[in-house]
């Protein structure tokens, strides 16, 4: 199971995916480089997808996939 805080909420608009905030640098609605395709290939942890934020270039191996968010090896979230 995946801890919570490796989770990133995402939403599909207009057949483009989208981050509803960039966990580094804060920017809102950010645009992922994915298509929502593969985030079918990530469901159920049967492929990994690297993706780099375009806001921070920052570097993200996403594991996992459900309706409503995308999990990553690392976290994501700061604990509260």
């Amino acid at each position: 199971m995946i801890p919570f805080q490796n989770s990133l909420p995402y939403d599909i608009q207009m057949n483009e995916v989208y981050a509803l905030e960039c966990p580094f640098c804060g920017n809102s609605h950010v645009r992922l480089p994915m298509k929502p395709e593969e985030i079918n290939d990530l469901r159920g942890g049967l492929r990994k997808r690297p993706v780099v934020f375009p806001c921070c270039h920052t570097r993200v191996q996403f594991v996992d996939a459900d309706g409503d968010y995308l999990m990553s090896d690392k976290p994501l979230r700061r604990r509260s």
